[in-house]
């Protein structure tokens, strides 16, 4: 879990002061991915794309949440 800790803030400070960028960026690979597949996966890639976008904004709006353990690990 420490582990877990150390990449999450990680992931804080490169966020913080990036969001907009790297909202842009989700857009645009989702985009590039719906047209290397021919849209053939644009349901799961929007989904994707909103759920990172999502945790870009959860991590950038609301840092004390997310370190007291808000975004869990996957497994």
């Amino acid at each position: 879990m420490e582990l877990f800790n150390d990449l999450q803030k990680k992931a804080r400070d490169l966020i913080a002061g990036n969001e907009e960028a790297i909202k842009e960026g989700i857009e645009k690979v989702g985009d590039f991915v719906d047209e290397q597949t021919d849209g053939k996966f644009a349901e799961q890639v929007d989904l994707v794309q909103g759920a990172a976008s999502d945790y870009v904004a959860k991590i950038d709006g609301d840092t004390d949440a997310a370190s007291a353990g808000d975004v869990a690990p996957q497994q």
